[in-house]
C-alpha cells in the first residue's frame, strides 16, 4: 500500500470507495458503481479528487522566457487567465510529461504535471532554470485538486459563488481559470478537465479540501452529481481520446506519432529542450509517413481490447494496443493502439490478438466521443 493520501481520503473512506495505488498515491478506484459514476459525468455530473496532480509555480521576470525553454509550447504567447496544454520532453524528443500551464500574471504560471511525474517534473524545471531569472516552487504537497464535470457543472458551482460573481463563472471559457470566492474561500477555478465535458477544476488549500468537497456535494443534490473515481476517468477520457501518461505518452514515444505535433512550436525563436531532436523526427516523417502512429479502434463485436494486446494486420504484428474497454457511452468497444503507418488511416480493418482469438477493429478518427456544445 502506498504512504501517499490525499486531503480527502477520509471523506472516499466514509464514502465507501474502493482504493487503489495510482502514481504512489491512494485514490477512490470507484464508491458504488464505476459504470454509474460515468454516466453521472455525461448526462449530470460528477465530482473528482485529482489531488494526486502536481502544482509547480513559475514566477519571475524571465518566467515566460524560461516556460518557452523548459516546454515545447510558445507560453510567452498565453494571455493572462488562460492556459495551455503542452509537453515537457527529453533532449531527444521523448516525452517526460504532457501538462497543463496556466498564467496567473506576467511574471506568474501554474504547472500542472500528472501524479507519478509531479517530482519529475519539479526537478527538471528546476534543473532548467539555471541561468533564468526565475523561482521555481513545488506547491504539490500543501495543495488539493478537486474537479467537478458534466453538463450540470456550471449550475452546480454557481450555487455556491456569490451571485456578483455568477458572470465570472459563466463567461469562463474553456482552458481559462479565474479567481473567485466558492463556499466562502477564495479559489483558483480552471474550465478543463480530462472527461470529454463542460466542466471546472478547484485549486484549494490541503486545510480547505474536505469543507470545499461537501459544500459541492450539497450543492449538487437535486443536480445528480455524485462522487467518481479513476475507473470512470479512464473510461471517459478513453471515449474523449485523451491520451494518459504511462499508456500513450512515455520517454519513448514523440509527440509526432502520438498525433500532439500541433503542440511542438518549431517556429519559436527560441530554443527548447528537445527543438534539435523534434525537428529531425518531424522532417524525416515519424508518425506521419514512416514509423507508428497513434490511432482510435472501433470493435467490431463486443469483447474489449485492452493494453499490451497485438494488433494484426492479415496475422502480421503491426501494433499494440496502450488502451482499451467497452465503451459505457457508445455500446461498442474502443480502444487507443500504436499502428505501423501505413495501416493507420480511417477506415482500414485490423485485428487485435484478444487472448488467442483475432477479432476485426476498423480504425476510426478520434475523439470517439465529443459532447454537443
Amino acid at each position: 500500500m502506498s504512504e501517499n493520501y490525499t486531503a480527502l481520503y477520509e471523506q472516499h473512506k466514509k464514502t465507501g470507495a474502493s482504493f487503489t495505488d495510482f502514481g504512489g498515491w491512494q485514490m477512490p478506484l470507484k464508491y458504488e458503481s464505476e459504470l454509474a459514476e460515468h454516466h453521472a459525468v455525461r448526462n449530470a455530473a460528477g465530482l473528482f479528487d485529482l489531488s494526486h496532480m502536481g502544482e509547480v509555480w513559475v514566477t519571475g521576470p524571465q518566467a515566460a522566457a524560461f516556460l518557452d525553454y523548459a516546454l515545447v509550447g510558445k507560453l510567452s504567447a498565453v494571455a493572462e487567465g488562460k492556459a495551455k496544454y503542452s509537453l515537457i520532453c527529453d533532449a531527444d524528443g521523448g516525452i517526460i510529461d504532457d501538462l497543463i500551464t496556466y498564467r496567473r500574471a506576467a511574471d506568474k504560471f501554474l504547472v500542472v504535471p500528472n501524479a507519478g511525474n509531479a517530482a519529475v517534473v519539479a526537478a527538471a524545471l528546476l534543473e532548467r532554470a539555471a541561468g533564468f531569472d526565475v523561482v521555481v516552487e513545488d506547491a504539490s504537497a500543501e495543495t488539493s485538486l478537486v474537479a467537478v464535470q458534466g453538463p450540470n457543472a456550471e449550475a452546480i458551482l454557481l450555487k455556491l459563488v456569490p451571485a456578483e460573481q455568477h458572470s465570472l463563472v459563466t463567461e469562463l471559457k474553456y482552458y481559462a481559470a479565474v479567481e473567485v470566492s466558492i463556499a466562502g474561500d477564495q479559489l483558483l477555478l480552471a474550465r478543463t478537465g480530462y472527461t470529454g465535458e463542460d466542466g471546472f477544476e478547484i485549486y484549494v488549500p490541503n486545510q480547505d479540501a474536505a469543507e470545499l468537497w461537501e459544500a459541492l456535494l450539497e450543492a449538487g443534490e437535486g443536480h445528480g452529481l455524485i462522487p467518481a473515481g479513476l475507473a470512470a476517468r479512464d473510461s471517459l477520457r478513453l471515449e474523449a481520446g485523451m491520451p494518459l501518461y504511462g499508456n500513450e505518452l512515455s520517454r519513448h514515444v514523440n509527440a509526432y506519432a502520438a498525433g500532439l505535433g500541433p503542440v511542438v512550436a518549431l517556429s519559436k525563436e527560441s530554443d527548447f529542450v528537445g527543438k534539435e531532436a523534434l525537428a529531425a523526427i518531424k522532417a524525416a516523417g515519424v508518425g506521419s509517413t514512416i514509423g507508428q502512429k497513434l490511432v482510435g479502434l472501433k470493435g467490431a463485436g463486443r469483447r474489449a481490447a485492452r493494453a499490451h494486446y497485438s494488433v494484426l494486420k492479415d496475422g502480421t504484428l503491426i501494433g499494440e494496443v496502450t488502451s482499451g474497454q467497452p465503451s459505457p457511452t457508445l455500446g461498442y468497444p474502443v480502444a487507443l493502439a500504436y499502428v505501423d503507418v501505413e495501416h493507420s488511416a480511417p477506415g482500414t480493418t485490423v485485428e487485435v490478438d484478444l487472448r488467442g482469438k483475432a477479432e476485426p477493429f476498423e480504425v476510426v478518427p478520434l475523439p470517439f466521443y465529443k459532447r454537443s456544445k
